[in-house]
């Protein structure tokens, strides 16, 4: 006996949707991906002389 896929209901196609446009967040928020994720803050470099820190 084989099961007939029904077609999605709309909470089915709303619930796919959503997970679509934060897939698309997310990939559009770490673009570029090669560049790594900085955990610290880096140190100053001579460039940043103007630039006041509050570490």
């Amino acid at each position: 006996m084989t099961r007939r896929h029904s077609e999605p209901t709309p909470e089915e196609i709303k619930e796919k949707q959503a997970l679509e446009d934060a897939l698309e967040e997310g990939l559009e928020e770490t673009f570029p991906g090669s560049d790594p994720v900085n955990v610290i803050q880096p140190a100053p470099s001579r460039g940043d002389g103007h630039v006041k820190r509050t570490d």
